[in-house]
């Protein structure tokens, strides 16, 4: 009997985790199935009521459900506890265990390049669930400071006051004033959908330090307006592509229980583009 698993979420065509998933079943043999499950929003109750008729092995949550799926998990664990999101679920008998794999996910290609967290000043421009992840990441990495910049200025005094009580200094600023002080930054990260629909950044990097990590988690287009500014200014370059797959490589391995074949997930993932 072969293991199905789904990603849930609205909209859910243009996920390509599907692709990767599937790449890794048949790299490795498994008879596994994965497939994109629409759950539009207010429907999520129903949506894992089926999923757990149909005996699904373990599910991915994505926008808009990662905050209220919590509701329905029975158990979590750490970073899914101190993030309050969850993307990764393992349903056993009918038990359903939630993960956040964002976190890891996030660190992955940075910790890939063997850079340093530890005392960096970082720029996160969003606060929404992947910001979260993020500032949990950057938390347990020991970053020196962080200032969130975000539309909403609501949402990034939350997310500050969320920093603070994990232990992490923190300030907010208007995104009218984000290229204020850039030259402060070690790591600049765009957390936000801007790039998606080929917006340009917010950010000019104009007088930004040479060494600075320009860091954009929007994976299409692979090269946003963001990634191509921090290009222009030579600055080294991590690419949302990347944080999709280690979050990828991790959930594979919480399913599995067995090493990720990391190489043949990321030609599936670079061939989705």
């Amino acid at each position: 009997m072969g293991k199905s698993f789904a990603v849930i979420g609205d909209p859910i065509d243009h996920s390509l985790s599907p692709n990767i998933h599937s790449a890794a079943f048949r790299e490795l043999n498994l008879d596994s199935s994965y497939i994109g499950y629409r759950i539009p929003k207010g429907e999520l109750e129903g949506g894992v009521e089926g999923l757990k008729k149909i005996k699904i092995t373990g599910f991915n949550v994505t926008i808009p459900h990662k905050i209220e799926m919590m509701k329905y998990l029975d158990k979590i664990d750490e970073s899914c506890s101190i993030i309050g999101a969850v993307n990764t679920v393992v349903n056993n008998e009918g038990v359903l265990k939630g993960y956040n794999t964002d976190m890891d996910g996030f660190l992955e290609p940075i910790k890939k390049r063997n850079i340093s967290i530890q005392n960096k000043k970082i720029l996160l421009i969003g606060a929404g669930g992947a910001a979260r992840a993020i500032v949990a990441g950057m938390t347990k990495e020991k970053a020196k400071s962080l200032v969130i910049v975000n539309r909403t200025i609501e949402n990034a005094n939350n997310l500050s006051e969320f920093a603070t009580k994990i232990g992490l200094t923190t300030s907010t600023k208007k995104i009218e004033d984000v290229n204020e002080n850039i030259e402060n930054y070690d790591i600049i990260i765009n957390a936000t959908a801007i790039g998606l629909k080929d917006e340009s950044s917010p950010i000019s990097f104009e007088g930004v330090k040479e060494k600075t990590i320009a860091y954009d988690i929007v994976y299409s287009p692979m090269n946003t307006d963001f990634i191509k500014k921090a290009k222009e200014k030579k600055l080294e370059i991590i690419y949302g592509y990347e944080m999709l797959l280690g979050q990828a490589v991790r959930a594979f391995e919480i399913w599995h229980d067995m090493k990720a074949p990391h190489n043949a997930m990321k030609k599936a993932l670079l061939g989705g583009f």
